[in-house]
């Protein structure tokens, strides 16, 4: 099919020109144009995929390789566990590096933090102004609940709470301790 285009820029008396176009080859059709979109998707798929496992496959042999050893020098010197029995007064958990955790407080663990914040309590001598409020990801305060203990951690600003606290080392000071007052 001949499309013609008439250019209305020539002057008036002259006869317009007119310009023919002709149509696409017929080897380039509309449905070589879809074969042509799906295989440059299909390819993009591909490399995505393959992209994806190569991913997967370098991080699984970079944790092979260093056996999960990949760990800050901050934290190197933590102890994990704390055991469930056999907890002993002037036991210390957490962080080797007392250089680390620079505020330390003493007093009684309890369960229970205050709207949200903290998930345990230092119960202290003076009341509740003298509470601390407790979180650690590196120790189980629940194994400490009870006991008398000094503990060191990273002080933060609370929202509902005057004293906040990230506990990184405990030191068992006295065990079965009663809630002071």
């Amino acid at each position: 099919m001949d499309i013609k285009m008439i250019d209305l820029d020539k002057g008036q008396g002259e006869a317009p020109v007119v310009k023919a176009e002709s149509a696409p080859p017929a080897s380039f059709t509309t449905e070589t144009q879809i074969k042509m979109k799906n295989k440059s998707f299909i390819s993009v798929i591909i490399v995505f995929i393959l992209v994806a496992v190569g991913g997967f496959y370098t991080g699984a042999w970079i944790k092979a390789k260093n056996s999960g050893t990949i760990v800050s020098a901050e934290l190197s010197g933590i102890q994990a566990e704390i055991p469930q029995t056999g907890i002993k007064v002037g036991d210390i958990f957490g962080s080797a590096d007392e250089k680390i955790f620079k505020d330390p407080a003493t007093g009684v663990i309890d369960k229970g933090g205050f709207n949200g914040e903290g998930t345990h309590k230092l119960v202290r001598v003076g009341g509740i102004s003298q509470t601390v409020y407790l979180t650690s990801s590196t120790i189980d305060l629940d194994a400490l609940v009870g006991h008398q203990v000094t503990i060191w951690g990273e002080t933060f600003k609370g929202q509902k709470v005057g004293w906040l606290m990230d506990v990184g080392r405990a030191k068992v000071e006295a065990l079965n301790a009663p809630l002071p007052k």
